[in-house]
């Protein structure tokens, strides 16, 4: 636990003293709840969000910690909480109980439930959901409209595939 809390700093502090940080938001945000927060929320932070009860944003690019942290953009980031709700495009790991990305989601979503418009890389929870995914979802149920890749659980479905419902295992390539 320790060496998570210096690995966090480090990157925090990496992220902060980073030009480009400063010259597209502001380097941290501190919400208790929208619009009890430092950065108003059609601005966008570059470096830690630390969402209490709830924060939201216009795009977030760092360490994006807290309760329910919502970005109307895009984020590119390490989101770790209870939900994380992303209206555009995500790139990074998103481990909340709930992930929701509506755009292109590329990386790792971890939690309970993972909800991508497009998923590209590993969706990894007990219900994982993507209009497109591209990659492999890890859960007890899985579901895609069209995959390329593969679905292990224990139902796993793919709509427009030659045998759309299997379990343990379905793939499309």
């Amino acid at each position: 636990m320790r060496r998570l809390a210096v690995l966090c700093l480090v990157l925090v502090a990496a992220v902060l003293r980073t030009p480009a940080a400063h010259a597209e938001g502001s380097p941290i945000q501190i919400a208790l709840f929208n619009p009890v927060q430092i950065v108003r929320a059609d601005k966008s932070v570059s470096g830690l969000r630390l969402d209490l009860i709830y924060g939201k944003n216009a795009g977030m690019t760092g360490l994006d910690l807290g309760l329910v942290n919502h970005s109307t953009g895009s984020e590119s980031a390490l989101q770790y909480g209870l939900v994380g709700f992303v209206e555009k495009d995500f790139t990074g790991w998103q481990d909340n109980a709930v992930c929701i990305t509506q755009g292109k989601f590329t990386g790792l979503q971890s939690g309970a439930f993972n909800k991508a418009g497009e998923a590209n890389g590993v969706q990894f929870g007990w219900i994982n959901i993507a209009k497109r995914a591209n990659g492999i979802q890890l859960g007890l149920v899985n579901c895609t409209e069209t995959m390329h890749g593969l679905q292990v659980g224990v139902a796993n479905i793919i709509q427009k595939n030659k045998i759309p419902i299997l379990p343990i295992v379905n793939w499309s390539f």
